[in-house]
This record gives structure tokens, C-alpha cells and sequence, in this order.
């Protein structure tokens, strides 16, 4: 037995990865869940691996299921196929896709093979050994605000008001508005206007209002 160590790097930014070690007798399901782990992914989505040479051309599949796509050859399982059956060289390459909406793709790389003498047995593989760099976010500012994003989404209707913008003629001039009263912004500050002129001549005249006076 041996125990496989691989570097999975984010394929926007290399500087971005994690180091995972698996027994070259597990499946290609176990790389799949170690890579989601790592990365803090969930497992809803589809996901496929590609059988890779040194310039990240994709070959064959190892996949999760068969899609509704077109193959150049049939996939193969990952529930089905030994990791250290896949591996023919020292500097082994792979090209994990996840979920195929948003195409998530990691570069996977054989980086160092331990004997069975060298490894601690007693460790529960595969496991992540090594991180650097944050990882990108699944679902983005969701995924910084947790499950309960969505609640408050749907509670304040953020998805109609994320651009700044309310319903079509919401952004009119103020000048355009009309107040409770029926007029505009412009005619109410004539309006007004008016009035003060008005009060300043009762009170020249020492006048006053009294309670039944309509104050603006």
C-alpha cells in the first residue's frame, strides 16, 4: 500500500491550493469528497474527473454519474476506479470539474508517493494536509452571510433594490413629485412661499392665528 499525495489548485490562481493525501486503493469518490472538504464546497452538484497530460488537456472521464452529454468514449465511475489504478507516472495529472453551471476547475497533481513503510497508517485518509490562500466562495456574499441570507433577502426584497434602483420612475426629479396634496415639489414650495409672505403681513399688522387656522 502507499498513500498518494496530491495538490489541487484553484485554476484561477495557482497560489491558491490544498495538499490532500489518499491510499492509491481508495476510489476517485474518495479524491471527490476530499477536494469539496477542503475547498469548504458542499457535495450538491455534479462533478467529473478528466484524465490530464502536463499541458491540462482533458482526456477520458472518471465520473460522479453519466450526464446528458455527448461523450467522445463512454465515462468511467468514480465509485468504480482505484486512484492508483490512474496512476502512470510521477508527476500524475488530473482536471476536476464541479458543478457544471458555475464550472469550478481544479488542477490536480501527483506531488509525492509515500510507501507503505514511511506512512503513518494510523492516520483516517484521505485527509487535507496542507492549505493556502482562501478559497473562493461557493455561493459568494451568501456564502459570507450564512443560510439566513436568503431569508432576509426575500424579507427586504434585496434582490429588486441590489442595483440602487426601485420601480420604473422612481428616480423621477424631484420637481416631477407630487405631494399628498396633489402638487408638485416646485408648486408646494411656491405654495409656501406664498404663505410666508402672507404671515409676515399679520404680523406687521399684529395679527395672529388662531385655532382654527390651517398652518402649512
Amino acid at each position: 500500500m502507499a498513500i498518494l499525495k496530491f495538490r489541487i489548485s484553484w485554476e484561477e490562481d495557482d497560489a491558491i491550493y490544498r495538499d490532500v493525501m489518499v491510499k492509491h486503493t481508495q476510489y476517485f469518490t474518495d479524491l471527490h469528497h476530499i477536494i469539496l472538504k477542503a475547498f469548504e464546497f458542499d457535495e450538491k452538484h455534479d462533478a467529473t474527473f478528466f484524465r490530464s497530460n502536463e499541458k491540462w488537456q482533458r482526456g477520458r472521464e472518471i465520473s460522479k454519474a453519466v450526464y446528458e452529454k455527448n461523450y467522445v468514449v463512454p465515462p468511467l465511475m468514480m465509485d468504480e476506479v482505484l486512484i492508483g489504478s490512474e496512476i502512470l507516472n510521477t508527476n500524475q495529472q488530473f482536471v476536476y470539474l464541479y458543478d457544471f453551471a458555475k464550472s469550478w476547475t481544479f488542477l490536480i497533481q501527483l506531488i509525492q508517493v509515500i510507501k507503505n513503510a514511511d506512512a503513518n497508517m494510523e492516520l483516517n485518509y484521505p485527509l487535507v494536509s496542507r492549505i493556502e490562500g482562501v478559497g473562493p466562495m461557493q455561493y459568494g456574499t451568501k456564502g459570507l452571510l450564512g443560510p439566513n441570507f436568503t431569508d432576509i433577502e426575500e424579507k427586504y426584497d434585496l434582490t429588486e433594490a441590489q442595483d440602487g434602483f426601485g420601480e420604473e420612475g422612481e428616480d423621477a426629479d424631484a420637481s416631477d413629485l407630487e405631494t399628498d396634496d396633489g402638487l408638485s415639489a416646485d408648486e408646494e414650495e411656491e405654495d409656501a412661499h406664498a404663505s410666508d409672505e402672507e404671515d409676515e403681513s399679520d404680523e406687521d399688522a399684529g395679527g395672529m392665528f388662531d385655532d382654527s387656522t390651517e398652518a402649512y
